[in-house]
């Protein structure tokens, strides 16, 4: 199910969401559909940062760090 809201954007991102539109990112509706997404994404990375900041429990991330690292 999805609701149909209006907003009320700069032109400079109207513009910059219709370049995307032309360049093939979809419609207007996908592009900030998507941005959404992802700003929700990094909102919920930085929290789950701090939860573990906060914690300090680091142990069960080591292998998961060890295969995440760029090699050198």
């Amino acid at each position: 199910m999805s609701v149909q809201i209006a907003v009320r954007l700069p032109d400079e991102l109207v513009a910059y969401v219709d370049d995307l539109v032309r360049q093939g990112a979809g419609s207007r509706a996908a592009v900030v559909v998507r941005a959404l997404r992802l700003h929700r994404q990094q909102l919920d990375g930085e929290r789950d940062a701090r939860i573990l900041e906060e914690s300090g429990d680091y142990d069960d991330l080591e292998g998961l760090t060890a295969h995440t690292s760029i090699a050198d």
